[in-house]
């Protein structure tokens, strides 16, 4: 998941050659919206965000309720236009989620339980990278036991240097989930090491969204005193030396008393994208219902399950 520069929305064409464009025609708005209404957020249940850098492709994860099935799903533009949804070139067997892209935009992170090899009988999620060569999405690659566990790991995100961030069950941690770092330098991982104080609890820090210039992160935490419900987005900022200040709650409208997650910032730094599984006003609004308008509003988007939201975003305006 970045803000500078104004934005341009067609589904066709773009207003400068830097200018990023989105599905539906639509622009991201000063309060929270649907993302990209009946295209995405449909009434099954999306969730995840990411957008290549250089805008021509969309990632996001489509998954069955108790998450039984989890497929990573990508759009892409064809002439200026944004193709349908299909399924990811590396996606579709197993348990798949949370596409990231590295600087490159030629590389995917993913978390998946898909097996290592022919005898790994042990099902857990970890971490997987997929590189992008003539135009095609080669098989993904397993990034090794010094970034996996035994335990899951979740929500890759990588800055420009390589160092990857990710969601585990710290061995030493701080809490029940942590925000974890392996450093990179020639070519190769550090063992993870458990983010500060300022960033992890007692309690669950998840689904980081690092800022690729390692300058801020968004991330959800669970069961802090200003947790309006069941988990909220937060940021974080470096200060000049490099360390990770006191994380800060994001204000209502992003933050709700259901779950809000999955931060991604565009690149241009402007806007926010993220999960929620808040539901409509439309249900409980005081009008009586029909069975059709009942069945209506329980398949489409704000019926409970995972949807994609988006806001104008400064990160600067939290410090």
């Amino acid at each position: 998941m970045k803000k500078i520069m104004p934005l341009c929305f067609s589904l066709a064409v773009t207003c400068s050659a830097f200018a990023q464009t989105y599905p539906a025609n639509e622009n991201a708005a000063d309060t929270v919206k649907l993302f990209a209404a009946d295209i995405i957020s449909n009434g099954l249940s999306n969730r995840d965000f990411a957008i290549s850098p250089n805008g021509e492709e969309i990632f996001f994860t489509i998954q069955q309720p108790k998450f039984l099935s989890s497929t990573i799903v990508y759009m892409h533009k064809i002439k200026g236009r944004w193709s349908a949804p299909e399924r990811a070139p590396f996606s579709g067997t197993y348990r798949d989620l949370e596409a990231a892209f590295a600087a490159d935009g030629n590389t995917i992170y993913f978390s998946s339980d898909r097996p290592v090899d022919a005898n790994d009988s042990i099902s857990d999620f970890d971490l997987w990278k997929v590189q992008k060569r003539n135009g095609a999405w080669e098989q993904p690659e397993h990034l090794g036991f010094t970034v996996n566990t035994a335990k899951d790991e979740f929500y890759p995100s990588v800055t420009k240097n390589g160092d990857l961030y990710f969601t585990v069950e710290a061995v030493n941690g701080k809490g029940r989930e942590d925000i974890v770092v392996c450093a990179f330098s020639n070519n190769t991982y550090a063992a993870p090491v458990s983010l500060p104080g300022t960033i992890n609890s007692e309690g669950y820090e998840f689904n980081a969204f690092v800022d690729p210039d390692a300058r801020f992160m968004l991330f959800t935490a669970y069961g802090r005193p200003d947790d309006l419900g069941k988990g909220d987005l937060y940021i974080a900022y470096k200060d000049e030396q490099g360390n990770w200040l006191q994380a800060k709650h994001l204000p209502k409208g992003i933050n709700t008393t259901d779950l809000d997650y999955c931060p991604f910032v565009n690149r241009d730094k402007n806007i926010l994208f993220f999960t929620s599984n808040r539901t409509s006003t439309q249900f409980n609004n005081g009008r009586q219902k029909d069975y059709a308008a009942t069945t209506q509003l329980l398949s489409s988007a704000g019926n409970g399950l995972d949807d994609l939201y988006w806001i104008k975003f400064d990160p600067a305006a939290y410090k």
